[in-house]
C-alpha cells in the first residue's frame, strides 16, 4: 500500500510541480495565491512518502516545524513588505520545500542542521530591507568593502582548511564557515558602490586591479568554480556599466585562457576534465562521482523512482555538489527540467528588479547578485549531468551547507529590499501597457536585457543536453556493469 502512495504521489507532486511553474508565466493575483496553495500541498505530498517509509513523531515534528517556516516567510513578506516582489518570495519556498524533502530523505540530521541555518538564514533576510533604508551607508567607501573581502580571502590561502584539493573553509574553534560565500555579496556591494557614479577609466582601472585580487586569491586556494564566479559577475556588471559589448568578447577570450591555465596548472582539473569525457573509462577512481550521478538521473528515468526508493546516497557528497542527481533520481528528469525553469524564473526576476530600478547603484547590485546565482546554478547542475566538467559548487537555496545558505538568502534579502525600496512589482503585460508612458528613467535598460538573453541561451543548451542525454545516451549508462541500481 505504502510502495503504490508513493508511485503514485510522484506523478501528483509533478503535476502540481508542473502547475507552479505555469504560474511563473501568467503572473497576477490568481496564479499568486495559487502558488503558495501549491507550495502547501507539494510539501505535505513529499513528506507523506518520507512518512510511509518511516513513521514516527520525530519526523511529523520537523514537517510541522517546515509548515511553520514556510507560512513565517510568506505571511512575514505579505504583511510586512507588500512592495516586495511576490514570485521570488514564492520561490524561495518552493527551493525550500525540495531542499528539506530531499534532504530529510537522504539525512534527518543534515536536514534538522539546514533547517536551523533556514531559520536564521530567513531572520536576516527579513532585516536586511529595514538595514537599507540607511542607504547611503552602502555607498560610502566603497574600498572598504574591497578590503575586507580581500583579507577574507586571504586568510582563506593562509590558514583555511583543505577540502577535496581546495581551499574552502575557515576553521574557527568548532565553528566552520565557507569566506568565500558571504564575500559575493561583499564583492558586487564593491564594484557597485565603485562605478555607480561615474564609470571614469581611473575607477574602471582601480575596479578591475582590486577584483582581479579577489580572484586570484581564489585561484591561490584552488577554488577554482568560486573564482569563475567572481570573474563572470565581474564582467556582466562591468557590461552593464560601460554598455561596451566588446568587454564581453574580451571577457570571454579570458575565460577560455584561464580554463586551458587551469587544466595545465592543477591536477584536479585534468581529473575532472577526463572524467567529463570519458567517465566510464576509469570509473573506480577519475569517473566514480560522475558516473553515480549519470547512473542515478538515467536509472531513474523520466518520473523518477518515487521519493525514497532510489539510491541516491551511492553518490558522493550527493547532498552539496550532486543535489541535483538526487532530485532527478527520485522525482524524475521532467521534474529537474522543471527545476532548471524555476531557477531560470528567478534570475529573471532578480534581472526584471534591476530593469526597473532607477537607482543605478541598486541597478548594478541587482544585475551582479542576479548573474553570480545564475552562473552558479548552471557550474552546479551543468557538472551534475555531464553538461560541463564538475566545479564544486552548490546549488543555491538547495544544497546542504550553512554558508551557502546564509550568503544565499542574504543575496535575496538584498533583491527584495531594492525592489521594496523601488516600489517594484512583478506586472502583467497588460499592466505594463497602461503605464508605458510613466516608466522611470532605468526602466529601459537593453544591457540588462541582453545579459538575461545571454544565460537564458546557456540554460536553454542546457536543458537540450539533459533531453539529448535522457533520450541517447542514457541507456549507456542504464545498461553499465557498474550501475547498481539496475540489480
Amino acid at each position: 500500500m505504502a510502495l503504490l502512495i508513493v508511485e503514485n504521489s510522484k506523478y501528483i507532486i509533478l503535476i502540481l510541480f508542473l502547475c507552479y511553474l505555469l504560474g511563473c508565466v501568467i503572473q497576477n493575483k490568481t496564479t499568486d495565491i495559487m502558488q503558495k496553495i501549491l507550495i502547501y500541498v507539494i510539501h505535505f505530498f513529499g513528506f507523506l512518502c518520507l512518512l510511509l517509509r518511516n513513521v514516527g513523531i520525530q519526523l511529523i515534528g520537523f514537517y510541522l516545524l517546515q509548515l511553520l517556516m514556510i507560512s513565517g516567510i510568506l505571511i512575514g513578506y505579505q504583511l510586512i513588505y507588500k512592495n516586495g516582489n511576490p514570485l521570488l518570495t514564492n520561490h524561495i519556498c518552493m527551493f525550500f520545500v525540495i531542499s528539506m524533502t530531499v534532504l530529510t530523505r537522504i539525512s534527518f540530521g543534515e536536514a534538522f542542521r539546514q533547517y536551523v541555518f533556514w531559520v536564521i538564514g530567513v531572520c536576516g533576510m527579513m532585516i536586511i530591507p529595514v538595514l537599507m533604508k540607511k542607504e547611503n551607508v552602502f555607498r560610502r567607501c566603497p574600498v572598504i568593502y574591497a578590503v575586507v573581502g580581500i583579507v577574507l580571502l586571504g586568510l582563506v590561502v593562509l590558514i583555511g582548511a583543505t577540502s577535496y584539493g581546495a581551499k574552502l573553509h575557515l576553521n574557527i574553534g568548532p565553528i566552520s564557515f565557507q569566506p568565500s560565500e558571504f564575500v559575493k555579496a561583499v564583492f558586487i556591494i564593491f564594484i557597485a558602490a565603485m562605478l555607480f557614479h561615474e564609470a571614469t577609466i581611473k575607477k574602471l582601472l582601480i575596479t578591475s586591479v582590486l577584483s582581479a585580487i579577489f580572484v586570484l586569491l581564489l585561484v591561490a586556494s584552488r577554488d577554482l568554480g568560486g573564482a569563475l564566479l567572481y570573474f563572470t559577475t565581474y564582467l556582466m556588471m562591468i557590461y552593464v556599466v560601460t554598455r561596451k559589448k566588446r568587454y564581453l568578447g574580451v571577457g570571454a577570450v579570458c575565460i577560455c585562457l584561464a580554463a586551458v591555465a587551469g587544466y595545465f596548472m592543477f591536477s584536479h582539473v585534468r581529473t575532472r576534465v577526463f572524467a567529463w569525457l570519458t567517465p566510464l573509462a576509469d570509473f573506480d577512481k577519475k569517473g566514480y562521482q560522475i558516473c553515480q550521478s549519470l547512473f542515478g538521473i538515467g536509472t531513474g528515468g523520466w518520473f523518477g523512482f518515487g521519493i525514497g526508493e532510489g539510491k541516491p546516497t551511492l553518490i558522493p557528497i550527493v547532498e552539496k555538489d550532486f543535489i541535483f542527481s538526487a532530485i532527478s533520481e527520485e522525482f524524475g528528469a521532467i521534474f529537474g527540467i522543471g527545476l532548471i525553469l524555476l531557477t531560470l524564473s528567478t534570475f529573471w526576476g532578480m534581472i526584471h528588479t534591476a530593469k526597473k530600478t532607477e537607482d543605478s547603484f541598486y541597478k548594478y547590485i541587482c544585475v551582479g547578485l542576479g548573474v553570480m546565482y545564475a552562473t552558479q546554478v548552471i557550474l552546479t547542475i551543468g557538472g551534475a549531468i555531464k553538461f560541463i566538467p564538475s566545479t564544486g559548487v552548490t546549488l543555491p537555496l538547495v544544497s546542504y551547507g550553512g554558508s551557502s545558505l546564509l550568503a544565499s538568502l542574504l543575496m535575496f534579502g538584498i533583491v527584495q529590499g531594492i525592489a521594496m525600496k523601488s516600489h517594484v512589482l512583478e506586472k502583467t503585460e497588460a499592466t505594463l501597457e497602461k503605464e508605458s508612458d510613466a516608466e522611470v528613467k532605468g526602466g529601459k535598460c537593453s544591457e540588462c536585457s541582453l545579459v538575461f538573453y545571454i544565460f537564458t541561451a546557456i540554460f536553454v543548451a542546457m536543458i537540450l543536453y539533459f533531453l539529448y542525454f535522457m533520450i541517447f545516451e542514457s541507456s549507456i549508462y542504464i545498461y553499465s556493469e557498474y550501475n547498481k541500481l539496475m540489480r
